[in-house]
């Protein structure tokens, strides 16, 4: 399955290479927010991520009504975070 998990850009870590930390359901790694460089992206902005890639901005109302339906998923969408907590990229 492929999902666009909702997750909040906690800094901007490099500006030239458009990377950013960001917080997804408690994991924090490091997201490429370069396809939005026409909305601007900055601390606190909530993003759509996907195979460490920003895919669009949305707002928090949207981000927290998309966690609860991924988080209706039940295990299929705890093993997905399991899996992002164990794997190597940062």
């Amino acid at each position: 399955m492929c999902l666009a998990i909702p997750g909040v850009v906690v800094e901007i870590v490099d500006p030239e290479l458009r990377h950013a930390t960001v917080e997804i359901a408690g994991v924090r790694r490091t997201v490429n927010v370069g396809l939005l460089d026409d909305e601007g992206v900055e601390a606190g902005d909530w993003v759509l991520v996907h195979v460490g890639f920003a895919l669009s901005k949305v707002d928090e109302q949207e981000a927290d009504a998309t966690l609860k339906l991924l988080r209706g998923l039940g295990r299929d969408f705890d093993d997905a975070i399991e899996e992002l907590k164990g794997s190597m990229i940062q």
